[in-house]
């Protein structure tokens, strides 16, 4: 994306008043950020019923001058800057409908890896809930190495699972409340740059962008959003990581917890969620890989028979496309099939149900879908 685009897409972030959900209208009625504030009347013509009030915000130089300074630290600091119409945007978060116009990422992660998991959780966490990660953590490593670590860098269960995921070879990312100019805690530092070496800090706030605590809640849906399932560890009955799970939940995204005992406060939220079916209970790593189906690809390749397209012959071109990738897979979670096969998830619901409907699939557990 050159760099005109990528300014004007920072600079679609700062105009008052537009926001991420009418941010993506304008930028995918238009095709491109430029032409998003340089051919407003090609906007009226795409978008009926377009206030000519809204079209007037786009009238902002400010927010343009703010954008080309911006553009030029991610260029001097190796930054990359993500936009909803870019390939390496984050698939699974491009789905959501109040996903972030603009992600900046410094690290070396994919951030469409396969197998994405959120941990969250208190920020006063017991040895429990530290010893909880740390093992979840090992055994996460053992039984499928290739997940990559998502959480929001702060104290307690966050720093943990960063920490912990790093000691036992997983690649691990922070999502920020704040630009790439500063690390939130200071303490945090060493972490954070280590991390960048293996997995890697990610925001959609621009330097200087204080860490308010509207923007750690803001924060969380990125957290919920950008991966396949969120694990909540230790939790009070109110807290960042409900939000988080809520989120989740809305997100169509599988949420877990870990249970703990009735008078724990640290419990309370977990054992909530797990009462309320926000939540599956878990005890073990081995628990999320059963429930998300992640078996190692060799397992899935021999016990799965080969099935020939031709078994399938009334199918139209999306379909056989669903067909050919669990024919490839095996058992396949909603959100691998939703980045493999790279459709809108709507589409892809509705093909899903067509085939299923067809006899062609079979719905299991934990959003898994498999030849039938």
């Amino acid at each position: 994306m050159d760099a005109q685009e990528l300014i004007h897409t920072i600079a679609l972030t700062q105009v008052p008043g537009i926001g991420c959900v009418r941010g993506r209208i304008l930028l995918q009625a238009a095709g491109s950020a430029v032409r998003v504030f340089h051919d407003r009347r090609y906007l009226a013509q795409q978008i009926p019923g377009i206030s000519r009030k809204l079209l007037a915000l786009l009238d902002c130089p400010q927010a343009i001058e703010r954008a080309q300074r911006e553009y030029e630290f991610t260029v001097n600091n190796q930054i990359a800057c993500l936009s909803l119409l870019d390939e390496r945007y984050p698939k699974r978060l491009r789905e959501c409908e109040d996903a972030p116009l603009l992600l900046f990422f410094r690290g070396n992660a994919d951030l469409n890896q396969r197998r994405i998991v959120s941990i969250v959780g208190t920020r006063r966490p017991t040895d429990y809930g530290r010893q909880l990660c740390e093992s979840f953590m090992r055994d996460l490593h053992e039984l499928c190495p290739d997940v990559l670590i998502i959480s929001g860098l702060a104290y307690g269960i966050d720093i943990k699972a960063h920490t912990a995921a790093l000691s036992h070879g997983l690649d691990t990312i922070g999502v920020l409340a704040h630009g790439l100019d500063r690390i939130y805690p200071s303490v945090h530092r060493k972490i954070a740059i280590e991390m960048l070496q293996h997995g890697g800090l990610l925001t959609e706030y621009l330097t200087g962008t204080q860490p308010e605590s509207y923007n750690f809640v803001a924060r969380n849906r990125i957290v919920a959003g950008i991966s396949d399932a969120t694990v909540v560890v230790e939790s009070p009955v109110k807290g960042g990581s409900l939000i988080t799970a809520d989120l989740a939940g809305g997100y169509h995204r599988d949420c877990f917890a870990f249970s703990g005992r009735a008078c724990d406060t640290n419990s309370q939220g977990c054992n909530a969620l797990i009462r309320d079916n926000k939540a599956a209970l878990i005890q073990s790593a081995a628990d999320l890989v059963e429930a998300m189906r992640w078996g190692s690809p060799n397992e899935r390749k021999t016990s799965t028979p080969e099935r020939q397209p031709s078994l399938f012959p009334d199918l139209t071109p999306d379909e056989r496309a669903v067909v050919s990738l669990l024919e490839k897979g095996g058992e396949l979670q909603l959100n691998t099939l939703l980045v493999d096969a790279n459709v809108p998830i709507h589409q892809l619901h509705s093909t899903l149900f067509e085939l299923e409907m067809k006899g062609v699939i079979r719905t299991l557990a934990g959003g898994m879908y498999r030849l039938a």
